[in-house]
């Protein structure tokens, strides 16, 4: 039988089992982004099924592809490709067009799109763990989730950004929140002040960046979302150990503390001494703060208060940092997304 797995781990575990291996192709294969991407067309019926928490869940799966292997398995040998798929975090697409977990239970059924009762998609064990470590967390300081939310990526499926990236992410952040403050204070610092401060700082800016930090006079709204940029740069210096803790988001961060942080030497110091958090860390802020943003855009829809004195825009602002450190969706800066 000839098996599709779409496997999310990074490095693929070895094909130890009779097998006819028919294509193998990774990330770096132009061609395989079209193909997820007709993938989740498949999914959706071309966008004629309406989302459910199931499908959701298989279409972050396709996301986080980073392997397609076909090959051809006999059915004595199921039950080794079951391991291996596993192992891999794959889903399988089958001959009949069904979508699969390793295990062989119905995930999309290609006549309705729906799963069989019970069926998720695979998530890493240490994803799960992390998952149920924050969901007791949460509970024990009075914060609801609901349990349909997916645990975020595992350590050997995330693509971390590296230190050089982010220290450049970290100077434009700054420059644009400096300028932006100084705007709302209305002492304006010009474009050429702010970047005599920090140099190369425009260069490490996105383009929507770039085009605030130059205007004469930006709208109030982008001034004021500027500003909120102070507490995305504090996640990102969190992350590479210029600060010691990220303390639950219930307040602003301290400005001028981490102003001076990146403003040391220019830049310099700061630069020289970064280095990056384990994965296991990083990841571990990430779900918190998924689960945290849910929980927070929930009670504002509910017109409730935010819950254990939480501050969404604190929230957001770091589960945006974090979603781009650990490459979501591949975005770059101005194009990161949040979703809950």
């Amino acid at each position: 039988m000839l098996l599709n797995a779409y496997c999310t781990h990074r490095a693929l575990p070895p094909l130890d089992f009779p097998h006819v291996l028919r294509s193998r192709r990774d990330r770096r294969e132009p061609r395989l982004a079209e193909h997820l991407d007709g993938f989740m067309g498949f999914v959706m019926d071309g966008g004629k099924r309406p989302m459910t928490a199931v499908r959701y869940h298989v279409l972050q799966h396709i996301e986080r592809v980073q392997w397609q292997v076909a090959l051809e398995v006999e059915d004595a040998h199921r039950a080794a490709f079951a391991a291996w798929a596993q192992a891999a975090n794959a889903i399988v697409f089958l001959p009949d067009a069904t979508v699969r977990t390793p295990s062989g239970a119905v995930l999309v059924d290609p006549r309705t799109g729906d799963p069989e009762p019970g069926a998720d998609a695979p998530h890493p064990a240490d994803a799960s763990a992390r998952k149920e470590r924050t969901v007791a967390r949460l509970q024990s300081l009075g914060v609801a989730v609901v349990a349909s939310l997916p645990p975020v990526a595992g350590e050997g499926e995330v693509l971390l950004r590296d230190t050089s990236a982010i220290t450049a992410r970290c100077l434009a952040l700054l420059a644009c929140a400096v300028r932006a403050e100084s705007l709302a204070s209305g002492d304006a610092l010009s474009a050429a002040e702010v970047a005599t401060r920090l140099p190369g700082a425009t260069f490490a800016m996105s383009p929507r960046e770039r085009t605030f930090f130059e205007a004469e006079a930006p709208e109030p709204q982008e001034v004021t979302n500027h500003v909120w940029r102070y507490e995305s740069l504090a996640t990102l210096l969190w992350s590479v150990g210029a600060l010691a803790d990220l303390p639950m988001p219930t307040g602003l961060c301290d400005v001028p503390t981490i102003a001076r942080l990146v403003l040391a030497e220019r830049g310099a110091v700061f630069a020289a001494a970064a280095s990056l958090r384990p994965a296991s860390e990083l990841l571990d802020a990430l779900d918190l703060h998924y689960r945290l943003h849910w929980a927070t855009t929930s009670a504002r829809t509910k017109g409730a208060p935010p819950p254990a004195g939480l501050d969404p825009g604190v929230v957001f602002e770091r589960h945006y940092a974090l979603n781009w450190l650990t490459c979501f969706q591949d975005a770059a800066w101005d194009d990161v997304d949040t979703p809950t």
